[in-house]
């Protein structure tokens, strides 16, 4: 499973390779390597995502939450902030639970290090679910089953990425690079030629089909993530797919390059952020 932060989407649209894919178990293990780079390198969501969350969605003081796939904690942070307690957080990954604990110590956080199809959690219990860009490495109909269970009535889901492209803007950096990046996908790629995260008709639909939710909602936000050429490698070095391939170093070395050479020190990705929430029925 990935960090609370996940795995992303390199870049989509017309002409982009199909490749192999990565299988969803690969996500336990692909972003435990190096936990501080992972936290550094990845971007933090926007705040309107804890908005909504707060809103209309239940995060309050006292909450009790629930989040797959936590990782280095980035938005467990912000879900301690904002009230939650008890926070139960699933991670499959002992480096990544083991960084998250240490720059987590509050007492209201609970780390269970399983796959979260595995995880033992009390039923009914809780008023909240999250997944921060870790939900794609699950089987969505399997996971939406238990969630479902896992709330209690009136109680929320909230699915979230960070998603690396926008298909609406130019992005000469992932143009510049296509060829380099061409394999393998991961499931964030989504099975359309829509990333997971940003093909709302499927996910809209899964939530509908589970047959357990009463409302069923989605926002998304583009903004614009700007990197230097030490950044970019940074945050490529993070992605599943470049650390599958066993070219890996020299990739890096000439993502790097470019970043330099060809756009002088400057890289901007497009980023879309996508928020999906439903209510477990009444």
């Amino acid at each position: 499973m990935a960090c609370c932060e996940g795995d992303t989407v390199i870049g989509y649209g017309g002409g982009m390779k199909m490749a192999t894919p990565l299988a969803r178990a690969f996500g336990r293990r692909a972003f435990g390597e190096n936990p501080a780079g992972y936290h550094g390198a990845r971007p933090p969501y926007p705040e309107w995502v804890y908005d909504v969350l707060v809103a209309r969605c239940g995060l309050h003081h006292k909450a009790a939450v629930f989040e797959i796939g936590p990782g280095t904690g980035t938005a467990t942070r912000q879900l301690l902030a904002r009230g939650a307690n008890p926070l139960t957080a699933i991670e499959p990954d002992q480096r990544l639970a083991a960084f998250l604990r240490a720059n987590n110590p509050d007492s209201a956080l609970t780390i269970i290090v399983a796959a979260f199809e595995e995880a033992a959690l009390d039923k009914s219990t809780f008023d909240l679910g999250v997944s921060a860009t870790a939900f794609h490495w699950l089987d969505e109909d399997q996971a939406l089953v238990k969630i479902a269970g896992l709330l209690r009535p009136g109680g929320w889901w909230a699915a979230i990425w960070n998603v690396f492209g926008d298909d609406s803007r130019p992005d000469p950096f992932h143009e510049a690079t296509r060829d380099l990046l061409g394999a393998p996908d991961n499931p964030s790629a989504g099975d359309k030629g829509i990333p997971f995260g940003l093909d709302t008709d499927a996910r809209l639909a899964a939530l509908r089909r589970n047959g357990a939710f009463d409302v069923v909602e989605s926002r998304t936000s583009q903004w614009s993530l700007v990197l230097d050429a030490d950044q970019t490698v940074a945050l490529y070095a993070t992605y599943s797919n470049v650390n599958a391939r066993p070219d890996r170093a020299a990739i890096l070395t000439e993502l790097g390059r470019i970043a330099r050479d060809t756009f002088t020190d400057r890289v901007v990705r497009n980023m879309t952020t996508s928020l999906f929430i439903a209510r477990r029925t009444r």
